[in-house]
Parts: structure tokens; C-alpha cells; sequence
């Protein structure tokens, strides 16, 4: 009896914990394949359907997709049409930059906005939203500049950040520094669209040279997990992008 083999050294086993990693390992491999895709496809779904939802009840009933179908086939569509708010959406935003730049648009928005300017807690939300949206989807310059590393939230711990330009104006001027100050964006994890607004002296600032800001953008979503490729090391010229003037260098 002591030379029997045991039961979990049985070949049967071997195939079956065979059979189970083999299965454990595509299925993972096709979860990284499929998982992307499928959050792909349901984030682009689920905001074409708010967007929809929110123009489509401007729309008469009679000129409603669903309805417009309706009347072609015969008979209700099984689903519902999705993106045709979309559709008005875009083209209706660009009828409204376009009359926007005439001087008739022009006129309309200086009447409009003297009226939301006499309005006393409706003018704050307004400027501050407007101020974002033309940084934003502004067309110039008013771009991250840099990735770059500094030490927070307290000496020895490195946190990945975005400079955005030098500090200005009373800021600049209260600041007890007497090095340049640059506007630091650190960002948070996995929302990049929050986080911390700093303002500190160019000499600690550690300035990335090979990773771009979009690499830094995808760095902190994935809580570290996606590193950029290594790249050769930028020419000073390209390192700002879009463009802009390299900032100066530290001041020994």
C-alpha cells in the first residue's frame, strides 16, 4: 500500500489541471481582446444616448427617427435609432459658430451676455463655464506644455504632473520665490479631470524630456500599469509642442 500512487498524481489529474490553465489562460487572453472593445463600444453607445436624449426632445414628434421609421416600415423598429440627436447636434453647433462669427451673431451674443452680466449668481456660473470651454476647445496655444515630475504630497514621494504655464500677475508677484514659478497640474487617478493646482519654483521641477503628455495622460489612467515605449530623447525645439517656445531653464 505505501507504494501506491496517490490519487492527485494520477495522470487524470494532470490532464484535467492541464485542461483547467489552459482554459484559465484564454480566457484571460480573450478578456484582454474582448474587454477593451466591448467598453469601447458600450462608453460610445451610452453617450450617443444621453446626447440623443437631450436634443430629441426639442425635435417635433412627427420628425422623430423612431417615428420617420415607423411610417416607412409599417411597424415600430425593434430598437430604438440611436444617433440622430447626434447628428442635429453637430450640425446645429456649427449653423451657431457660423452665424457667431458674423457681426449679427456678434451683436446677438454682446446683447445676450450684457443680460446674463446683470444677473448676479447667473453671471458667475456663466463666466467661469465660458472661460473653461474657450481654454478647452480653444484653437491656440492654451495647451499642457510639459509632463514632468515633483515631489508630493511631501519630500522623497514623486508624483507625475502637467505644466501648463508660468505663474502671473498677483500670484507671480505674492509668491516668496526668487525663481521662476511655473502652474503645475497634477491630475488624479483613474479621473484625469480632477485633481491639484500647484504652484512651484522651476527649480524643482523635474521636466520629462521623452515622455509626451499624452503618454503622462495614459501613465495616470491606468494607475501606472500602461508605460510609454522608450523613445530617443526630444530636440529642445519639439519638446513644448504645438509650437510654443520651450520654457526657459532653471536659473542656477
Amino acid at each position: 500500500m505505501s507504494d501506491a500512487t496517490p490519487p492527485h498524481d494520477t495522470p487524470v489529474h494532470h490532464r484535467h489541471r492541464s485542461l483547467l490553465a489552459r482554459f484559465r489562460a484564454n480566457f484571460l487572453t480573450g478578456l484582454v481582446v474582448v474587454l477593451p472593445i466591448g467598453l469601447t463600444f458600450w462608453l460610445i453607445w451610452n453617450v450617443v444616448g444621453s446626447i440623443d436624449g437631450w436634443v430629441l426632445p426639442f425635435i417635433p414628434h412627427a420628425l422623430q427617427p423612431d417615428e420617420l421609421l415607423t411610417r416607412w416600415l409599417g411597424y415600430p423598429p425593434a430598437v430604438s435609432v440611436r444617433g440622430a440627436g447626434v447628428v442635429i447636434f453637430l450640425i446645429f453647433t456649427v449653423v451657431v459658430g457660423w452665424v457667431a462669427k458674423g457681426l449679427i451673431g456678434r451683436s446677438l451674443i454682446g446683447w445676450g451676455e450684457g443680460i446674463v452680466d446683470r444677473m448676479p449668481f447667473v453671471r458667475s456660473i456663466y463666466g467661469g463655464l465660458k472661460q473653461i470651454a474657450e481654454t478647452v476647445f480653444s484653437q491656440g496655444d492654451a495647451k499642457f506644455d510639459r509632463a514632468c515630475l515633483i515631489e508630493y504630497p511631501r519630500k522623497g514621494l514623486w508624483a507625475v504632473a502637467f505644466v501648463s504655464t508660468t505663474a502671473k500677475g498677483e500670484i507671480a508677484e505674492k509668491i516668496p520665490s526668487d525663481d521662476e514659478v511655473l502652474t503645475v497640474f497634477i491630475a488624479t487617478t483613474p479621473n484625469p479631470t480632477s485633481g491639484f493646482l500647484l504652484y512651484v519654483p522651476r527649480r524643482d521641477v523635474v521636466m520629462l524630456d521623452k515622455m509626451t503628455v499624452e503618454d503622462a495622460a495614459k501613465l495616470i489612467i491606468s494607475a501606472g500599469l500602461v508605460y510609454p515605449p522608450d523613445r530617443p530623447e526630444r530636440p529642445e525645439r519639439e519638446r513644448p509642442g504645438r509650437g510654443r517656445p520651450a520654457l526657459p531653464p532653471a536659473q542656477e
